[in-house]
């Protein structure tokens, strides 16, 4: 399975630290030293998850070595929704006139964008489709509370699109050499670790100590299998990329396998946490300083619990 083409979009406004000090009683320097983040993005006006989408997708297109039209399944990975029904991907097959493609919404919480990769690997290993549309975007302050003292800070917003084939399409293709997902609803916390609510309190994390703990133990669970698929050593690898969760976990999960935090890419100082789709943005924001061979692997957490990686040769 190969990726043709990526692109992302992030919101322009931007809410720094400062503003949570009378909204929730966290002040700038608390938050930097807890998460490591100092401004998240935030949608303005009139926009939502389908027009973050749009924008992730347009931006991906615009170095796609074919048609959108010959796209044949059309996968939205995502927690957050304008539009539970007509999803994201109806919107987009609408929007872009791609007839007679598959169309569905995937949801695992943060590990969706990795799910909805292989979702697809299934279609292409199935012989139903050999040209796939995978879009994430999520509206995190749509959801939040603000004056939660446990979450409200972290949340940014965002969106990001792949577009992958079956068979190689052009030499800037990407390979991905393994896809290694796992549910893990029967670990520590698991459904109540973080929840989303949207007639009672939005977005929450009830017990960050759990959610740490496990996203540690299980990204670093997650990158082995992966790394075992697929005959490779972290040796092997050229960068990793972490849910963008908290810069913390990052640094733990660098001091677990032993590795530079030069080694890891992130963004979480300028956007928060954007969920499913932040792991996916970094690799995108950072396209074009890989080289060819270069291999990078992508590792999340998701609430819920659920674990994921995949590791791409540039």
């Amino acid at each position: 399975m190969y990726i043709n083409s990526v692109g992302f979009y992030l919101p322009s406004g931007r809410v720094d630290n400062d503003y949570f000090k009378n909204v929730n009683g966290l002040s700038a320097d608390w938050i930097i030293q807890r998460t490591g983040i100092k401004t998240r993005t935030k949608c303005t006006e009139g926009e939502n998850v389908n027009t973050m989408g749009f924008e992730a997708i347009d931006n991906a297109i615009v170095g796609l070595p074919y048609d959108v039209t010959d796209v044949d399944v059309i996968v939205a990975a995502h927690y957050c929704c304008y539009d539970s029904v007509a999803t994201l991907a109806h919107e987009a097959q609408r929007r872009y006139k791609i007839k007679g493609a598959k169309a569905m919404y995937v949801s695992s919480a943060c590990s969706s964008f990795i799910n909805g990769l292989e979702v697809i690997e299934g279609y292409f290993a199935s012989g139903k489709g050999t040209k796939a549309l995978l879009v994430c975007s999520e509206h995190n302050t749509y959801y939040s509370n603000e004056e939660d003292p446990k979450s409200g800070h972290l949340w940014g917003d965002g969106a990001v699109a792949f577009f992958l084939s079956k068979d190689k399409v052009a030499d800037t293709d990407i390979k991905i050499l393994d896809v290694f997902t796992e549910g893990l609803g029967d670990t520590g916390r698991g459904p109540g670790g973080v929840i989303l609510r949207p007639k009672e309190n939005g977005i929450e994390m009830p017990d960050g100590r759990d959610v740490f703990l496990y996203a540690c133990r299980y990204m670093i669970y997650a990158l082995n299998h992966s790394l075992e698929n697929a005959g490779l050593t972290i040796g092997d690898l050229k960068k990793l990329i972490c849910h963008q969760a908290n810069k913390r976990i990052v640094a733990q999960v660098a001091h677990q396998l032993d590795k530079p935090m030069d080694d890891f890419l992130n963004n979480i100082e300028e956007c928060g946490n954007t969920g499913s789709a932040s792991a996916a943005i970094v690799f995108a924001q950072n396209r074009d300083k890989f080289e060819k061979g270069d291999k990078v692997a992508l590792m999340v957490f998701g609430g819920g619990y659920s674990c994921g990686c995949f590791i791409v040769e540039c």
